[in-house]
């Protein structure tokens, strides 16, 4: 019998190469590509290799996908990841036994023009591939959303910059985001309109965590730059 953890495993670290790009097949085809006028905008963010090791706790950051930083890598590129595997004996003490089956939650962080029912295909595809004739399996979606990005050069985003050098007396630097607001996108598509992403947390705040919170003094001037952006639209 071929131990199913042990195939799913297999099939899991085959999803990215040694260069650490994911390897369903097509999975960069509409991937927006980073110029260099936004490279170089964030390269400028104060939030460099030093400040992810010590905000994650981790020795060294893992290389990822070669050719972009990291700061490149958590907002600009599409990513495939494990959130969690299981199966077998897991409690304690020992028992030699081969498990009947293997599970693993798996989530892609994808970005601007890349189609979920794509990529879900594209998994599909990989498995059908690579997935020995010894396991049966099968692929659940729970949900999935689009990635967006907002334009940098419109008049209602111009005005939001106006209110943040008011504010906090600098000029502010965009970046992108790996969260996750699909009611964005949706907009976008939907109903044809752009969104304007004012966010006031700091990086330490756990943002949806259990001990999730706000730095009072940032979020008062929150408070006052979006006063300062809706007297200016």
């Amino acid at each position: 019998m071929h131990n199913p953890v042990q195939a799913l495993c297999e099939l899991i670290a085959g999803m990215h190469d040694e260069k650490g790009r994911v390897t369903l097949p097509g999975f960069y085809d509409r991937v927006r590509a980073l110029d260099q006028e936004e490279r170089d905008m964030l390269a400028r963010l104060p939030c460099g290799d030093e400040v992810w090791k010590q905000l994650t706790g981790v020795k060294e950051l893992w290389s990822g996908e070669e050719g972009y930083t990291a700061t490149e890598r958590v907002g600009a590129r599409p990513t495939l990841e494990v959130n969690g595997i299981w199966g077998g004996f897991t409690g304690e003490g020992s028992k030699t036994v081969l498990p009947a089956k293997a599970t693993a939650k798996i989530s892609t962080r994808l970005v601007p023009d890349q189609e979920p029912s794509e990529i879900r295909d594209m998994l599909c595809e990989y498995l059908r591939t690579h997935a020995p004739n010894t396991v049966t399996w099968e692929v659940r979606e729970h949900s999935h959303g689009y990635g967006s990005v907002m334009d940098r050069t419109s008049p209602t985003m111009k005005a939001a910059v106006e209110a943040l050098k008011s504010v906090f007396g600098k000029e502010p630097l965009f970046r992108r985001e790996g969260g996750s607001v699909p009611i964005v996108a949706m907009m976008q598509q939907k109903l044809g309109v752009d969104s304007v992403m004012l966010g006031f947390s700091l990086p330490g705040d756990g943002i949806h965590g259990p001990n999730e919170r706000q730095h009072l003094a940032t979020w008062f001037k929150g408070i006052d730059t979006y006063i300062h952006f809706l007297m200016s639209l």
